[in-house]
């Protein structure tokens, strides 16, 4: 429910990546924010061709075709296979880029609804050595690689030189590398009008946001030197630096070794980070004291200090490494140092780069590359993946460029690769599946990890989901984009996906890939513990987008700030009295009003038709297309002998159905947090929920003795114990509720979208059926 994702024109913005809002704790707590009276293009986000797409894709037809003739004519030839590819590549370019706008309220991408599917083929990298259409191949191919031996041009980090040769042509080229290089050169000259960077000391977030915010402008600055060579952003990537450095008039921080606040290393690394930007790509612009200006502050103030953490010398900073571990935090710090050092290999006299590297690289693969689990999911949130994959794919994107190998960071975990698959089924038209702490994201922080993955690990459809994406166009994706891409991400891709390990467990269902009015469903298991205490005591939890709205849906990151709220993950941790973070603020069942068991060890199980989307972006979903999940939640709970939740997409998608199976010796409350309007039917067996012009009713079939709904206020219980600090407000929120004594129930919620168009005779009800005996025709009407 956090404004995660809210319309870009809606307030004053510092950024183009996120809502703008700077500091986490001023999550507003809205499921769904404000919805403004149209879609619109975000001003952040330039299309190439925001014209007639089914026109023009209907012009490329032919063209399309021919080539795929000509290929098969001639399969042995490979002229004629060159040409084939350079055709396919040139159609796709042709009609421009996909997405026709970006929806103000969500920022997902808008894709032109049209049966004609020529461009949109099977997710395919285009072999071809036509320079003017793909990336040669780097000349720099060492046979025996090493962390201290660097390519000898510059840069060297993640862009070398033959990349920015050959970007101006294939910008000419390709739309959406043309399109972001307009979107990149605007925030640059955006970010050129305003003051360099403030210091700010922020309670739980130390100087992260300023950090990042440098890092950003820096990559900006030097991005715009590199291909204009004109020396206003030379000059003005110099003037930050000397300002995180302290040498304006005024200062920035404390004046002495822990400028970059190492007790919260993340700013110290991403401060490195921006620095070794700077350093490397603007290398032979820099004059020779400039130069050893930038690397004498980025080794006083971060890498001295990392090597410090490391030696376990201050133990308020070594945690990321050693104690905390399989998450962000761990990827972050080692990318920050990792990055810092290889920019001066060869420069550095003190020898602390080549010190780092040895302990860098071993570390992340033993504790970053581990964060995702096997079966892609991030070990922290939906929100935590964008900090963590960010980083981890700058330093295996570094290496490989610096020193041509990664050294195992993209293969010592398997799973890895399917990390990205997770980011687009945790997607759903309304935002994310924001379980746990999730709010706006930060400044240099994108979904752009997934340009470097589909090339790595030739998953060609995550290059193409995130290139329509609002955050796409920065820097990084200009060199980690493979132009030669062609297809689309939603041909055969399946609407459903479960995600079974046993600290996840949880299940993606949707309607449709392509339509931002699309069915999503996401609902959750698994663990309580071993989320780097960035989860809520959650298991069932769902969420629910329909008709281009967030019926149901997540109130987001708590206050950082407040007293215990990272204290620990046991029982009587201080964040579980936190509205937010307890049972009370999830969409699930409460018992007795208490929190659920943190050593919760839900099983599941569940089914799905395989429905698969095809090439057109009109997704008809079969009569018979379903889904199911069913979790066994009774470890979840204090006062349960049995207790399940199912979800199952029903009647063609168009309807959801959840059921609870519960056997409880304490009182029962059924609760689901929306921003609708509720009103309760004079029986109380319908609720009838509006967000602007559209409508849900969500109804209670087979009704127990006493129950009905009825609304609460987002607001803890006068019985519940009081938290250290009071809890944020959550305006807007209503409580959908059911009440009841002990007992054993079963309860049955419908929840029906008002489709446009779609009778009344059309919903179904569907008959009662035992969880046990659900299948993908049963229940059924």
């Amino acid at each position: 429910m956090a404004a995660n994702y809210d319309a870009l024109g809606s307030q004053t913005r510092g950024s183009p990546y996120g809502s703008g809002d700077p500091y986490y704790n001023e999550s507003s707590g809205y499921i769904t924010p404000a919805r403004p009276p149209k879609k619109t293009i975000s001003k952040w986000v330039k299309f190439g061709i925001p014209v007639a797409v089914v026109v023009i894709v209907g012009a490329v037809l032919g063209g399309v075709l021919g080539s795929r003739s000509s290929k098969n004519a001639s399969a042995n030839s490979a002229a004629a296979a060159s040409a084939a590819a350079t055709s396919a590549i040139s159609a796709k370019n042709d009609i421009g880029r996909f997405a026709t706008a970006t929806d103000s309220q969500y920022l997902v991408p808008i894709y032109p609804m049209t049966t004609n599917t020529a461009a949109f083929t099977t997710p395919t990298f285009v072999s071809t050595t036509n320079t003017n259409l793909a990336w040669p191949q780097d000349p720099f191919q060492p046979s025996n690689p090493s962390p201290t031996q660097v390519r000898s041009d510059r840069p060297r980090l993640i862009a070398p030189a033959y990349m920015w040769d050959s970007l101006p042509t294939l910008i000419q080229n390709d739309p959406y590398l043309s399109g972001w290089n307009d979107t990149i050169f605007s925030n640059a000259t955006q970010y050129m009008a305003l003051p360099p960077v403030a210091y700010f000391l922020d309670g739980g977030n130390g100087i992260l946001d300023p950090a990042r915010e440098i890092k950003q402008r820096v990559k900006a600055f030097s991005y715009a030197y590199r291909l204009t060579n004109d020396t206003k952003w030379l000059d003005r990537t110099y003037v930050e630096l000397q300002n995180a450095a302290g040498n304006l008039t005024g200062g920035w921080g404390p004046n002495d070794s822990t400028k970059w606040n190492p007790t919260h290393f993340l700013d110290t690394a991403e401060l490195t980070a921006a620095y070794a930007i700077a350093y490397d790509w603007l290398y032979d612009a820099w004059t020779l004291p400039q130069r050893s200006s930038i690397m004498t502050t980025m080794i006083t103030y971060g890498l001295n200090l990392g090597v410090t953490a490391y030696s376990n010398n201050d133990p308020a900073a070594y945690g990321w490494w050693n104690t905390n571990t399989e998450g962000n935090w761990n990827c972050v710090c080692n990318n920050g140092l990792t990055m810092g050092a290889l920019s001066i290999l060869g420069d550095d006299t003190t020898g602390i780069a080549a010190q780092l590297l040895a302990l860098t690289i071993p570390n992340a693969l033993q504790n970053c590359a581990l964060a995702p689990s096997s079966d892609g999911t991030w070990s922290e949130t939906a929100n935590y993946w964008y900090f963590g994959t960010t980083a981890h794919a700058e330093m295996a994107s570094s290496l490989l460029t610096a020193t041509g190998s990664t050294y195992d960071l993209l293969s010592v975990n398997s799973d890895f690769q399917l990390t990205g698959q997770y980011h687009m089924y945790v997607s759903g038209p309304g935002s994310l599946f924001n379980y746990g702490d999730c709010g706006p994201n930060k400044y240099s922080t994108t979904a752009n990890s997934m340009m470097f993955y589909g090339q790595q690990y030739d998953m060609p459809q995550y290059q193409l989901f995130q290139r329509d994406q609002f955050d796409a166009a920065e820097p990084w994706s200009m060199f980690w984009y493979n132009p030669a891409v062609t297809g689309a991400f939603w041909d055969g891709l399946a609407l459903d996906h479960f995600f079974d390990n046993s600290t996840d467990q949880w299940a993606s269902m949707r309607s449709s890939w392509t339509d931002e009015n699309a069915l999503y469903v996401a609902v959750k298991a698994g663990t309580l513990q071993g989320h780097q205490t960035h989860n809520d005591l959650d298991c069932g939890d769902f969420v629910v987008d329909a008709l281009g709205v967030r019926w149901f849906g997540e109130l987001g990151s708590g206050d950082y700030n407040s007293i215990g709220y990272f204290s620990n993950d046991s029982q009587i941790s201080e964040r579980w009295m936190y509205y937010r973070k307890m049972t009370e603020g999830q969409n699930t069942i409460l018992v007795n009003q208490s929190n659920q068991n943190v050593a919760a060890a839900p099983t599941v199980r569940h089914d799905t038709s395989a429905t698969v989307q095809g090439s057109s972006t009109v997704m008809n979903v079969p009569g018979d297309s379903s889904a199911y999940f069913v979790a066994d939640l009774s470890s979840a709970y204090f006062d349960v002998t049995s207790f399940s939740r199912g979800v199952h997409l029903i009647n063609g998608r168009k309807q959801v159905l959840i059921q609870d199976e519960i056997n409880a010796s304490a009182s029962i409350m059924w609760r689901a947090h929306t921003n609708a309007t509720v009103v309760i039917s004079s029986d109380g067996f319908t609720a009838t929920l509006k967000i602007g012009s559209a409508t849900t009713t969500v109804q209670l079939l087979n009704p127990p003795s006493g129950a009905v709904f009825t609304t609460l206020e987002p607001v803890r219980f006068a019985t519940d114990p009081i938290p250290p600090q009071p809890d944020q407000p959550n305006d807007g929120v209503t409580v959908l509720v059911i009440s009841l004594p002990a007992g054993s129930y079963t309860l049955e919620v419908l929840i029906n979208p008002q489709w446009p168009g779609m009778s009344s005779s059309s919903y179904t009800t569907p008959a009662s059926v035992p969880l046990s005996q659900w299948s993908l025709t049963s229940p059924s009407s």
